[in-house]
């Protein structure tokens, strides 16, 4: 099934209900891509993000990254490193409003 992104649908089937794939989750919003730092949680990953902010009074670029927990549907193999790109969804718990829809990278592995 199509979800409106231009990303590969992975290989096989699964029984998540919260895969845009194979479930019934709507993606909507932006779409991000960085680097999974964690996936210590069941269903979940940390994905992490680098980006640089400049700060006038110095006249050069900070790097600042921010965190973004989110949904890791089963039909995925995601190890710490991979590079993925994320989508926004509605809410699926207190923190996670994205899922996973592509591994892009397989890290340094």
């Amino acid at each position: 099934m199509a979800i409106g992104l231009n990303v590969t649908e992975p290989e096989g089937t699964c029984s998540d209900e919260d895969c845009p794939f194979h479930g019934n989750l709507s993606v909507r919003g932006q779409v991000l891509e960085g680097e999974v730092a964690s996936t210590d949680m069941e269903k979940t990953v940390v994905v992490e993000r680098e980006y640089d902010v400049f700060v006038p009074k110095y006249d050069r670029y900070m790097k600042r990254r921010s965190r973004v927990p989110a949904h890791a549907p089963e039909c995925f193999d995601i190890s710490v490193g991979d590079t993925v790109s994320i989508a926004e969804t509605r809410p699926l718990s207190k923190t996670k409003s994205h899922v996973v829809v592509e591994v892009t990278d397989g890290g340094d592995a």
